[in-house]
């Protein structure tokens, strides 16, 4: 299993934190953006996560040291394209530990599409009690109501492009728009808000991305 690892992004929406990408033999068949609106399969992100399907990249042995260097407290995203360890809608719950052990002390975020299985849900639940935050990723608002009610992590949901303003969800959660898509001096660096496992908040991110139709319309339910 091969990632590429970046100790200092370039990239202006997360800022100058550490950074992954991993296989996309790792996205799940469950996740609707797969193939059809995902904005990672498209532009200067694609050609580093293809590189990383040929086989670039660092060991995930060698991923868990890096981690496990990183000064205590130091926010890093996991996996700017891909997901959790584990081909399709499997988690590989051994490597997942070691990455979870690895992070003790930091603040290491992502996000998942795979399927919730009992042992998904178990690995993803324990994953954010020890440290590392985990969101779920909802396809629209509907959705997120249906992953906050099992109440295992936080949730993210996927909203319409032209989304600008704070809404609910149909059962009456708070939905926050990502601060980093709607202004230019807030990053993931200064946010931090997705890297807070026990938040009471539901973060929405716009469609976005040459494929932002086809996601918006997975946001709207219509897909």
């Amino acid at each position: 299993m091969r990632v590429a690892f970046t100790a200092k992004s370039k990239n202006n929406k997360t800022g100058e934190i550490p950074v992954t990408i991993s296989s996309s033999r790792t996205c799940p068949d469950a996740c609707p953006l797969k193939d059809a609106g995902c904005y990672a399969d498209i532009g200067p992100l694609m050609i580093h996560w293809r590189r990383v399907d040929k086989g670039e990249g660092i060991s995930w042995d060698q991923l868990c040291k890096n981690i496990a260097a990183l000064p205590e407290g130091t926010v890093w995203r996991h996996n700017q394209a891909g997901d959790l360890p584990g081909d399709s809608n499997t988690i590989d719950r051994a490597a997942l530990r070691e990455l979870v052990s690895a992070n003790r002390g930091r603040r290491g975020f992502t996000y998942t599409h795979k399927s919730l299985t009992v042992k998904n849900q178990s690995a993803i639940k324990s994953a954010n009690q020890r440290g590392f935050t985990i969101n779920l990723s909802a396809n629209n608002l509907a959705h997120a109501d249906e992953l906050a009610a099992k109440a295992i992590a936080p949730v993210v949901v996927l909203l319409p492009a032209e989304a600008k303003s704070n809404t609910e969800t149909p059962a009456g959660r708070k939905v926050v728009v990502c601060p980093a898509t709607q202004r230019d001096d807030i990053t993931c660096k200064s946010c931090r808000l997705c890297a807070i496992h026990n938040r009471d908040v539901i973060v929405g991110f716009p469609a976005h991305g040459v494929r932002k139709r086809q996601a918006s319309e997975i946001a709207n339910g219509k897909a």
